[in-house]
Protein backbone atom coordinates (compact mmCIF):
# COMPACT_ATOMS: atom_id res chain seq x y z
CA UNK A 1 0.00 0.00 0.00
CA UNK A 2 1.45 3.40 -0.95
CA UNK A 3 1.73 6.28 1.51
CA UNK A 4 -1.32 8.13 0.16
CA UNK A 5 -3.48 5.02 0.51
CA UNK A 6 -2.15 4.34 4.02
CA UNK A 7 -2.97 7.89 5.06
CA UNK A 8 -6.44 7.72 3.51
CA UNK A 9 -7.28 4.56 5.44
CA UNK A 10 -5.71 5.59 8.75
CA UNK A 11 -8.49 7.58 10.39
CA UNK A 12 -10.71 4.81 11.73
CA UNK A 13 -8.29 3.98 14.52
CA UNK A 14 -8.68 7.54 15.83
CA UNK A 15 -12.40 8.02 15.15
CA UNK A 16 -13.43 9.15 18.65
CA UNK A 17 -10.45 11.51 18.96
CA UNK A 18 -11.16 12.88 15.47
CA UNK A 19 -14.72 13.71 16.47
CA UNK A 20 -13.55 15.38 19.68
CA UNK A 21 -10.55 17.36 18.47
CA UNK A 22 -10.99 18.33 14.82
CA UNK A 23 -12.42 21.82 14.08
CA UNK A 24 -15.87 22.44 12.70
CA UNK A 25 -16.67 24.49 9.56
CA UNK A 26 -17.80 28.14 9.43
CA UNK A 27 -21.35 28.80 8.30
CA UNK A 28 -20.15 31.43 5.80
CA UNK A 29 -18.04 28.86 3.94
CA UNK A 30 -20.92 26.40 3.74
CA UNK A 31 -23.32 29.10 2.55
CA UNK A 32 -20.90 30.13 -0.21
CA UNK A 33 -20.38 26.53 -1.27
CA UNK A 34 -24.08 25.81 -1.77
CA UNK A 35 -25.14 29.29 -2.95
CA UNK A 36 -25.37 28.54 -6.72
CA UNK A 37 -28.14 26.03 -6.11
CA UNK A 38 -29.61 27.45 -2.87
CA UNK A 39 -30.28 30.82 -4.52
CA UNK A 40 -32.57 29.34 -7.16
CA UNK A 41 -34.13 26.32 -5.45
CA UNK A 42 -37.32 27.08 -3.54
CA UNK A 43 -37.54 23.86 -1.57
CA UNK A 44 -35.32 22.16 1.00
CA UNK A 45 -32.07 21.07 -0.61
CA UNK A 46 -30.97 17.45 -0.87
CA UNK A 47 -27.35 17.36 0.26
CA UNK A 48 -24.77 14.58 0.43
CA UNK A 49 -21.86 14.96 2.83
CA UNK A 50 -19.39 12.75 0.98
CA UNK A 51 -16.48 11.32 2.95
CA UNK A 52 -18.36 12.49 6.01
CA UNK A 53 -15.96 11.03 8.57
CA UNK A 54 -17.40 11.42 12.07
CA UNK A 55 -19.90 14.04 10.94
CA UNK A 56 -18.17 17.35 11.65
CA UNK A 57 -19.63 18.89 8.47
CA UNK A 58 -22.86 16.88 8.75
CA UNK A 59 -23.54 18.53 12.11
CA UNK A 60 -23.11 22.00 10.61
CA UNK A 61 -25.38 21.15 7.67
CA UNK A 62 -28.13 19.82 9.93
CA UNK A 63 -27.87 22.58 12.53
CA UNK A 64 -26.61 20.17 15.21
CA UNK A 65 -23.18 21.75 15.46
CA UNK A 66 -22.00 24.30 18.03
CA UNK A 67 -23.15 27.21 15.85
CA UNK A 68 -26.78 26.03 15.94
CA UNK A 69 -29.09 26.23 12.89
CA UNK A 70 -26.94 26.05 9.78
CA UNK A 71 -26.93 27.80 6.40
CA UNK A 72 -28.51 24.81 4.65
CA UNK A 73 -31.86 25.48 6.33
CA UNK A 74 -34.23 22.50 6.36
CA UNK A 75 -32.09 20.48 3.97
CA UNK A 76 -32.25 16.71 3.79
CA UNK A 77 -28.69 15.58 4.55
CA UNK A 78 -27.27 12.15 3.76
CA UNK A 79 -23.82 11.24 5.06
CA UNK A 80 -21.68 8.80 3.06
CA UNK A 81 -18.47 7.40 4.58
CA UNK A 82 -16.29 4.38 3.68
CA UNK A 83 -14.55 3.72 7.01
CA UNK A 84 -16.72 1.60 9.33
CA UNK A 85 -15.23 3.04 12.52
CA UNK A 86 -15.71 6.63 11.38
CA UNK A 87 -19.24 5.77 10.24
CA UNK A 88 -20.07 4.21 13.61
CA UNK A 89 -18.87 7.37 15.38
CA UNK A 90 -21.00 9.51 13.05
CA UNK A 91 -24.09 7.40 13.71
CA UNK A 92 -23.50 7.68 17.46
CA UNK A 93 -23.15 11.46 17.34
CA UNK A 94 -25.88 12.18 14.74
CA UNK A 95 -28.47 9.42 15.23
CA UNK A 96 -31.16 11.22 13.24
CA UNK A 97 -29.07 11.50 10.05
CA UNK A 98 -29.19 8.94 7.25
CA UNK A 99 -25.62 7.61 7.20
CA UNK A 100 -24.58 5.17 4.48
CA UNK A 101 -21.47 3.13 3.83
CA UNK A 102 -20.03 4.18 0.51
CA UNK A 103 -17.18 5.80 -1.36
CA UNK A 104 -16.83 8.79 -3.65
CA UNK A 105 -16.04 6.33 -6.43
CA UNK A 106 -19.27 4.36 -5.79
CA UNK A 107 -21.95 6.53 -4.18
CA UNK A 108 -24.94 4.46 -2.97
CA UNK A 109 -27.59 6.82 -4.36
CA UNK A 110 -29.71 7.02 -7.53
CA UNK A 111 -28.76 9.17 -10.49
CA UNK A 112 -29.86 12.83 -10.45
CA UNK A 113 -31.07 12.49 -6.86
CA UNK A 114 -29.28 15.32 -4.98
CA UNK A 115 -28.68 19.06 -5.33
CA UNK A 116 -25.32 19.30 -3.53
CA UNK A 117 -22.36 17.01 -2.95
CA UNK A 118 -20.12 18.60 -0.35
CA UNK A 119 -16.92 17.21 1.14
CA UNK A 120 -15.22 18.39 4.32
CA UNK A 121 -11.48 17.67 4.53
CA UNK A 122 -12.01 14.66 2.26
CA UNK A 123 -11.86 15.37 -1.46
CA UNK A 124 -8.07 15.04 -1.64
CA UNK A 125 -8.46 11.34 -0.79
CA UNK A 126 -10.70 10.64 -3.81
CA UNK A 127 -9.59 9.20 -7.14
CA UNK A 128 -10.83 12.18 -9.18
CA UNK A 129 -10.97 10.42 -12.54
CA UNK A 130 -13.54 8.00 -11.04
CA UNK A 131 -15.12 10.15 -8.34
CA UNK A 132 -15.96 13.19 -10.45
CA UNK A 133 -18.11 11.28 -12.99
CA UNK A 134 -19.78 9.48 -10.08
CA UNK A 135 -20.50 12.78 -8.33
CA UNK A 136 -21.88 14.14 -11.60
CA UNK A 137 -24.12 11.07 -11.86
CA UNK A 138 -25.89 11.67 -8.53
CA UNK A 139 -26.20 15.45 -9.00
CA UNK A 140 -29.11 17.10 -10.75
CA UNK A 141 -28.22 19.46 -13.61
CA UNK A 142 -27.27 22.76 -12.02
CA UNK A 143 -26.27 20.98 -8.81
CA UNK A 144 -23.07 21.84 -6.96
CA UNK A 145 -20.01 19.86 -5.94
CA UNK A 146 -17.97 21.58 -3.24
CA UNK A 147 -14.94 20.92 -1.07
CA UNK A 148 -14.00 22.55 2.23
CA UNK A 149 -10.58 22.40 3.90
CA UNK A 150 -9.60 23.88 7.26
CA UNK A 151 -6.05 25.16 6.84
CA UNK A 152 -3.67 26.59 9.42
CA UNK A 153 -3.10 30.25 8.58
CA UNK A 154 0.66 30.16 8.23
CA UNK A 155 0.67 33.80 7.09
CA UNK A 156 0.71 34.44 10.87
CA UNK A 157 4.32 34.20 12.03
CA UNK A 158 3.82 31.96 15.05
CA UNK A 159 1.52 29.65 13.07
CA UNK A 160 4.21 29.35 10.38
CA UNK A 161 6.62 28.33 13.14
CA UNK A 162 4.13 25.79 14.46
CA UNK A 163 3.69 24.39 10.97
CA UNK A 164 7.45 24.07 10.55
CA UNK A 165 7.91 22.47 13.96
CA UNK A 166 5.47 19.70 13.02
CA UNK A 167 7.59 18.78 9.99
CA UNK A 168 4.47 18.71 7.82
CA UNK A 169 5.93 20.29 4.68
CA UNK A 170 3.03 19.20 2.48
CA UNK A 171 0.22 19.67 5.01
CA UNK A 172 -2.82 21.77 4.30
CA UNK A 173 -1.85 25.31 5.18
CA UNK A 174 -2.97 28.54 3.55
CA UNK A 175 0.37 28.75 1.72
CA UNK A 176 0.01 25.24 0.30
CA UNK A 177 -3.36 26.15 -1.22
CA UNK A 178 -1.89 29.25 -2.82
CA UNK A 179 0.65 27.10 -4.69
CA UNK A 180 -1.78 25.06 -6.77
CA UNK A 181 0.65 24.67 -9.65
CA UNK A 182 3.18 22.63 -7.71
CA UNK A 183 1.03 19.48 -7.48
CA UNK A 184 0.91 19.17 -3.69
CA UNK A 185 0.45 15.73 -2.21
CA UNK A 186 -3.10 16.41 -1.08
CA UNK A 187 -4.20 16.31 -4.74
CA UNK A 188 -6.06 19.64 -4.72
CA UNK A 189 -4.77 20.53 -8.17
CA UNK A 190 -6.05 17.19 -9.47
CA UNK A 191 -9.52 18.04 -8.25
CA UNK A 192 -9.40 21.46 -9.88
CA UNK A 193 -8.41 19.93 -13.20
CA UNK A 194 -11.06 17.21 -12.91
CA UNK A 195 -13.81 19.72 -12.12
CA UNK A 196 -13.06 21.83 -15.18
CA UNK A 197 -14.50 19.33 -17.65
CA UNK A 198 -17.48 19.32 -19.98
CA UNK A 199 -19.57 17.95 -17.08
CA UNK A 200 -18.80 20.79 -14.67
CA UNK A 201 -18.24 24.48 -15.09
CA UNK A 202 -14.96 26.04 -14.05
CA UNK A 203 -14.13 25.60 -10.38
CA UNK A 204 -14.33 28.68 -8.14
CA UNK A 205 -12.36 29.19 -4.95
CA UNK A 206 -12.85 31.38 -1.90
CA UNK A 207 -11.67 31.37 1.70
CA UNK A 208 -13.13 32.31 5.06
CA UNK A 209 -11.56 33.25 8.39
CA UNK A 210 -11.86 30.56 11.02
CA UNK A 211 -10.28 29.64 14.31
CA UNK A 212 -9.96 26.67 16.61
CA UNK A 213 -9.86 27.13 20.40
CA UNK A 214 -7.04 24.94 21.71
CA UNK A 215 -4.59 24.46 24.54
CA UNK A 216 -1.15 23.00 24.01
CA UNK A 217 -2.46 19.60 25.11
CA UNK A 218 -5.57 19.67 22.94
CA UNK A 219 -3.62 20.85 19.90
CA UNK A 220 -1.29 17.88 20.32
CA UNK A 221 -4.38 15.65 20.42
CA UNK A 222 -5.65 17.29 17.23
CA UNK A 223 -2.36 16.60 15.48
CA UNK A 224 -2.56 12.95 16.55
CA UNK A 225 -5.67 12.65 14.34
CA UNK A 226 -3.83 13.82 11.21
CA UNK A 227 -2.91 11.08 8.78
CA UNK A 228 0.78 11.93 8.71
CA UNK A 229 1.03 11.23 12.44
CA UNK A 230 -1.36 8.28 12.40
CA UNK A 231 0.88 6.28 10.07
CA UNK A 232 4.14 7.03 11.88
CA UNK A 233 5.85 4.43 14.01
CA UNK A 234 5.13 5.33 17.67
CA UNK A 235 8.69 6.48 18.57
CA UNK A 236 8.84 8.72 15.49
CA UNK A 237 5.38 10.13 16.23
CA UNK A 238 6.19 10.93 19.86
CA UNK A 239 9.46 12.59 18.87
CA UNK A 240 7.68 14.76 16.29
CA UNK A 241 4.93 15.72 18.72
CA UNK A 242 7.57 16.43 21.36
CA UNK A 243 9.08 19.03 19.03
CA UNK A 244 5.67 20.62 18.60
CA UNK A 245 5.08 20.64 22.35
CA UNK A 246 8.45 22.32 22.91
CA UNK A 247 7.59 24.96 20.32
CA UNK A 248 4.21 25.64 21.95
CA UNK A 249 5.84 25.98 25.39
CA UNK A 250 8.39 28.48 24.03
CA UNK A 251 5.89 30.61 22.09
CA UNK A 252 4.15 33.44 23.99
CA UNK A 253 0.83 33.01 22.15
CA UNK A 254 0.55 29.34 23.12
CA UNK A 255 2.59 28.90 26.30
CA UNK A 256 -0.18 29.39 28.83
CA UNK A 257 -3.80 28.27 28.77
CA UNK A 258 -6.25 28.45 25.88
CA UNK A 259 -5.53 30.17 22.58
CA UNK A 260 -7.24 30.36 19.20
CA UNK A 261 -5.35 28.75 16.35
CA UNK A 262 -5.83 31.06 13.33
CA UNK A 263 -7.21 29.17 10.35
CA UNK A 264 -8.74 29.80 6.98
CA UNK A 265 -11.39 27.55 5.50
CA UNK A 266 -10.64 27.06 1.81
CA UNK A 267 -13.77 26.46 -0.25
CA UNK A 268 -14.01 25.18 -3.81
CA UNK A 269 -17.16 24.72 -5.83
CA UNK A 270 -18.24 23.80 -9.35
CA UNK A 271 -21.69 23.59 -10.96
CA UNK A 272 -22.86 20.58 -12.91
CA UNK A 273 -23.85 21.52 -16.44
Amino acid sequence: MNTHARRASSFGAAAAAYAEHRPDYPAAAIAWAIEPVASRTHRPLRIVDLGAGTGKLTAALTGQGPAGPGPAGQATVIAVEPDPQMLAELRKRAPGVTALAGRAEAIPLPSSSVDVVICGQAMHWFAPEIAMPEIARVLTPGGVVAGLWNAMDDRVDWVAGLHASSGRDNAASVSSFSQRDRGDDDGITSWLRAAGTLTFGAAEQSQFPHGHARTADSLIETLRTHSMFLIMDPPEREAALGRVRAYLAATPQTADGEFVLPMQTIALRAVRR
